[in-house]
């Protein structure tokens, strides 16, 4: 596997948050990176300057195969060499708050759908795009971005954390067909993260409970979820493959 720095890397929903902070992460190492957004044109362009030159924004839904194609061909164009590293991070529609969640008795199908499409379509749609270019170089890399909700759903965010735990199942699955290639597929899975947009409604009381209950005492940082998504991206993971990390401050321990 090359070393971050050689690597042409796709970040999905990477305009804000743990996105943006993932896709700093690989500017910050050298990586060539695509900033992918869906609706955050000038939050994307913020995080691009910031790499700089070796930042390239470009506009896609993740639901849609033929936007997620044309993304991953302008990223090979505009770098002269293919995606290798593909990162699936984008969260459709989703805010994290346990006052006003829907409840089993309340929520609607339609809810499932949208986070089955952003976690499963999105991350078939990504690696499809890329496997071409990871089966020409003789190795690639899939990292899907998880949540600690999957083993321990402490909120109890049905359609979330369903979607997330599909997200599982995909990854395994590629994990086991794509080995053989050269190509691994692993999760990182943090938990509620201290800020970003998707967590700003959650109440201080459950940021303080999750200190209270967490061996560090902190909430964990998009910062320190991007670092683990580096590993699983760098040579010292060749042989890491169909696993689900837990980046949380040992709240949930496997």
């Amino acid at each position: 596997m090359r070393a971050l720095d050689s690597q042409v890397v796709v970040i999905t929903g990477a305009s804000r948050g743990l996105g943006a902070a993932i896709a700093r992460a690989f500017g910050r190492e050298g990586a060539r990176v695509v900033v992918n957004y869906y609706q955050s044109a000038d939050q994307a362009d913020a995080v691009a300057t910031d790499i700089g030159d070796r930042a390239l924004p470009v506009q896609a839904d993740v639901r849609d195969p033929d936007a997620v194609q044309a993304m991953v061909d302008t990223a090979a164009d505009h770098f002269g060499d293919p995606v290798t590293t593909a990162v699936h991070n984008a969260l459709i529609d989703y805010r994290f708050d346990a006052e006003s969640r829907d409840t089993v008795d309340t929520i609607a199908w339609d809810d499932y759908q949208t986070q089955l499409d952003g976690s499963v379509k999105g991350a078939l749609h990504l690696l499809r795009a890329c496997l071409s270019g990871m089966r020409t170089a003789g190795t690639g890399r899939f990292v899907g971005i998880s949540s600690n909700l999957v083993q321990s759903p402490a909120v109890p965010y049905h359609d979330y954390t369903t979607g997330k735990a599909a997200l599982l199942g995909f990854v395994r699955n590629v994990a086991s067909e794509l080995g053989s290639e050269g190509i691994t597929a692993n999760l990182v899975s943090g938990g509620l993260l201290d800020e970003t947009d998707a967590s700003a409604a959650t109440s201080d009381a459950v940021f303080d409970a999750i200190r209270h209950n967490t061996p560090r005492g902190t909430i964990t940082t998009p910062g320190e979820v991007a670092d683990a998504v580096l590993f699983f991206a760098s040579p010292w993971a060749r042989a890491v493959t169909g696993q689900n990390l837990i980046v949380d401050g040992g709240l949930v321990m496997e």
